[in-house]
């Protein structure tokens, strides 16, 4: 297997995109141009590693091949990512949340991979009494196509609906950590947090094992990709 590659250098104190422009590493909390023009609908997301190479192939592993054990490596991985987010977390205790799957999707898979590394990563980390994992919570209502190839405006359709609370009662008032294998555009994530805010939630952070890059820089993202990403974050927040 290709070897792992944790995340480094500076990244978004906010959706943890990377920076690569000194513009960008002025503030003492650096944002990316996204999110200094308007924050998520979660406080913070942070993930372990890179989507590529061996990290990639050992996420394949659980999600596409079953091989469960990977879950346990894998749940390794985000313990680590959940101690290093512990002291921006409130006291009290947390929420913890995955990411659902549809039922059709969840039948035929065998289980729910981001449930599996949650409860792995719960065991591995130093103070589990400050975690309390909710199931049924919220619930994957309608199924989705694959995000694979679709623009940011295209996956936000995509996924508008797709998720609802079955229990409000449940989150209301909490604060609440969400967890997924992998962070791609943060659409999944943006969704899930604003539905559940919606719903009575506090404050939403987002941990994940994996993350794509689009490597921030001055040059890097066109101007037209930030103001259709804006818009996008302008109409989740109005509806």
């Amino acid at each position: 297997m290709k070897a792992l590659r944790p995340l480094t250098g500076s990244l978004c104190s906010v959706c943890g995109e990377a920076l690569l422009s000194p513009a960008f590493l002025e503030r003492s909390e650096p944002l990316c141009g996204l999110c200094q023009r308007l924050h998520p609908p979660f406080e913070k997301a942070v993930a372990y590693g890179t989507y590529d190479g061996g990290l990639r192939d050992l996420i394949h592993l659980l999600k596409f091949q079953q091989v469960r054990p990977a879950a346990a490596v894998l749940g390794r991985m985000l313990a680590e990512v959940i101690t290093s987010l512990e002291s921006a977390l409130p006291c009290g205790t947390i929420a913890v949340i995955p990411v659902p799957l549809h039922a059709r999707k969840r039948a035929q898979r065998g289980f729910n991979q981001s449930e599996l590394i949650t409860r792995s990563a719960l065991k591995q980390i130093a103070r589990p009494e400050r975690f309390q994992e909710l199931t049924n919570v919220l619930l994957r209502h309608r199924e989705t196509g694959s995000q694979i190839g679709l623009t940011r405006h295209q996956r936000r359709e995509n996924l508008r609906g797709a998720f609802a609370v079955t229990d409000t009662e449940r989150i209301s008032g909490r604060d609440v950590l969400l967890v997924d294998d992998v962070f791609t555009t943060g659409t999944t994530a943006s969704e899930c947090a604003r539905v559940m805010r919606r719903a009575g939630a506090k404050h939403v952070w987002v941990a994940t094992v994996a993350r794509t890059l689009k490597v921030f820089g001055t040059f890097a993202v066109p101007e037209q990709e930030l103001e259709e990403e804006n818009a996008g974050r302008l109409a989740a927040a109005a509806s």
